[in-house]
Formats: C-alpha cells, sequence, structure tokens
C-alpha cells in the first residue's frame, strides 16, 4: 500500500444489506468498494485493491472459486474469508489470510482489516530490507572500507538500512505464533535472512 493512501476494502457478499452495512462502517476510515456477486468480484478487483472480505456462499461463484482467481491471478491482496459457513477440514488447503465467522461486529472487522494491513506492510519493509542489505554487502565485499567511510551515498544506506530494520522489529513485537504462521506460509524461504550483514 502506497503511504499516505488510504487503504482500499473490497466487501464481497451476495446480500447487498450485508454488504452495505459493513461498506457503511468502513467508510469512515478506508475506501471501500463493494460487489454483490463472486463475478462483481473479480471485475472490480485491482491491484489498488488492499484487503478483500469475501463470502463463502454465494450462487454464481463462490467464495472459494473467488478466492482461487484471486491467487491465481497473483493480485498482492490479503483475503479474510467473512462468512456464516463453519471451518470444516477443507480450509486447511485454502490460500485466505483470515476466517472470521458471521455475524461480525464492527469492531472485529476493523480488527481483522488492520491485522491483515500490518502483515502487508511487514511484508514491505521486509523486501525493502532485503534489497538494501543486498546492497550493502555487494559495496562492503568490493570497496576498501576506507571508501565506505568517505562515501555519503554508503552512509545513507547504512542509516536507511539501520531504520528498516527498526520498522521490523518494531512490527513485529505485536506478532504472535499464529500471525507469523500466516505470514511465511507461502514465503519463500531460500532467501537470504536480512540480519545476516553486520552494521
Amino acid at each position: 500500500m502506497t503511504e499516505g493512501r488510504r487503504a482500499t476494502i473490497l466487501v464481497v457478499d451476495d446480500e447487498p444489506a450485508v454488504a452495505d452495512v459493513y461498506a457503511a462502517q468502513l467508510r469512515d476510515r478506508y475506501a471501500v468498494e463493494t460487489a454483490y456477486s463472486g463475478e462483481a468480484a473479480l471485475s472490480t478487483l485491482d491491484a489498488a485493491v488492499d484487503v478483500v472480505l469475501l463470502d463463502r456462499r454465494m450462487p454464481d461463484l463462490s467464495g472459494d472459486e473467488v478466492l482461487s482467481a484471486i491467487r491465481e491471478k497473483r493480485y498482492d491482496t490479503r483475503v479474510a474469508m467473512v462468512t456464516a459457513v463453519d471451518p470444516d477440514f477443507d480450509i486447511i488447503e485454502m490460500p485466505f489470510d483470515d476466517y472470521v465467522i458471521k455475524p461480525v461486529s464492527a469492531e472485529a472487522l476493523f480488527q481483522t482489516i488492520e491485522q491483515l494491513l500490518l502483515y502487508t506492510e511487514y511484508e514491505d519493509r521486509l523486501r525493502e530490507c532485503y534489497s538494501l542489505t543486498a546492497k550493502y554487502a555487494a559495496l562492503e565485499a568490493s570497496k576498501p572500507q576506507t571508501a565506505l567511510d568517505e562515501s555519503e551515498e554508503f552512509t545513507e544506506l547504512k542509516a536507511e538500512l539501520t531504520e528498516v530494520r527498526a520498522e521490523l522489529d518494531e512490527i513485529t513485537d505485536s506478532f504472535d505464533a499464529r500471525d507469523f504462521e500466516l505470514l511465511f506460509r507461502d514465503f519463500e524461504t531460500d532467501e537470504p535472512s536480512p540480519d545476516n550483514t553486520e552494521l
């Protein structure tokens, strides 16, 4: 999500009254779009959508099918199933980020969305940290220490990397084991740790 932009939430439910209630509750804080069917959800969805609140039981395309399509299209969006369908073992392989049982309060909706946005912020900072670490390591390996010490650009890079790592630490301080499990469920494990480079 671009810094300074309000998060965009897509509410998907085949009962317009339900979708409209959720949207009304959320509009003060987020940019909200609604879709009253699975087909409408997929036609509305684009890269600007940060979180999808997705009903499972819909007549044309089910929420499960919409979720699969979202992942196949590789949209970088978080999806929370918001549904009256009690979870069964079939959810184990479903690539959603959260599962919320109806009826759901406005407070629970806000809490779910904020947690998912925090996951996105963490992943954004982590990618940034990997990129900065790679640059730092490449320069450190190829330049003498005196050149590094005299370089204003390298000093700025070092400061930026320190700041990003501090932001990551601040975010992870609020995480529990479930948060890490959700975050790293599909994470590529062959990437180097951003903490391997000494500052």
